[in-house]
């Protein structure tokens, strides 16, 4: 049993060289250890980071676009600054049935094919404001 664990050669989860040393060793070096570590643990974080990135992006764009708090524009200056319509924080559905998208306390309404109204609610604002005191 133990000569079979002896002659098995194992590799490095990192790079693949083989290892030498303790039958229990899983890396090569110390840097492919912290190398694979690093790579495990900071995937979903950077993955959230990305997202956050987005959502304050589209919340810049919104908000440079809508100075007034109520403004129309068209989708392709939208995209042209960079706006991802994949990413927002929630949708508001009115009694009539319009749907709101909003971005943090801005959002929009499709009025019609690639036009847009811009609006402003600074009532999230305000509950956000309450929730910290």
């Amino acid at each position: 049993m133990l000569a079979d664990r002896a002659t098995e050669k194992k590799l490095c989860l990192e790079c693949g060289e083989p290892l030498h040393g303790r039958l229990d060793k899983k890396f090569c070096t110390d840097a492919c250890r912290n190398l694979f570590h690093y790579r495990t643990n900071n995937a979903p974080i950077n993955y959230v980071r990305n997202v956050v990135n987005t959502l304050k992006r589209n919340r810049r764009i919104l908000s440079e676009l809508n100075p007034g708090g109520k403004a129309k524009v068209h989708r392709d200056k939208l995209v042209e600054r960079g706006y991802n319509f994949m990413y927002h924080t929630n949708i508001y559905r009115t009694k009539v049935g319009n749907v709101y998208v909003f971005c943090f306390e801005h959002g929009f309404l499709e009025l019609s094919e690639n036009w847009y109204a811009l609006v402003r609610r600074d009532e999230y604002l305000e509950r956000a404001g309450d929730a910290l005191a």
